[in-house]
């Protein structure tokens, strides 16, 4: 099974990322839109910059495999953040499954944290060179 660590933690990480460079480019699209979802949920608009660089930023360093660990540092606590900020009305199913999606997202990103990118990324590459 050592033999698939490599392609699998490929394709868990391109997994991961991809909702987050998504929704990083949606928000850039819909600028506006995302400034006045944050402001009705009592987040500060100035952070939409900071919000942006970190789902698009955070996104295509974790499909990169390039930082891999400081990204999945931030992006597990991006999704804490989320997931309590903006999906905690639990009398409503679809926050409900938000929330719980971001918990998961961030158990996820915790793993890569704990056992790294693995050896196809950037990080895996710069270590045997």
């Amino acid at each position: 099974m050592e033999r698939f660590q490599p392609p699998v933690a490929l394709i868990a990480r391109l997994f991961l990322a991809y909702i987050f460079v998504v929704e990083g480019w949606g928000k850039i699209s819909n600028y506006a839109v995302t400034l006045d979802y944050m402001e009705t949920n009592g987040v500060s608009a100035k952070l939409l910059p900071l919000v942006i660089l970190t789902e698009l930023g955070g996104g295509i360093l974790i499909a990169a495999g390039f930082m891999t660990r400081y990204a999945a540092v931030a992006l597990a606590g991006f999704c804490l953040l989320t997931a309590m900020l903006f999906h905690t009305d639990f009398d409503n199913f679809e926050q409900v499954i938000n929330f719980n999606k971001n918990i998961a997202m961030t158990g996820g990103f915790l793993a890569v944290v704990a056992f790294g990118p693995g050896a196809w990324s950037v990080d895996g590459w710069r270590r045997r060179n």
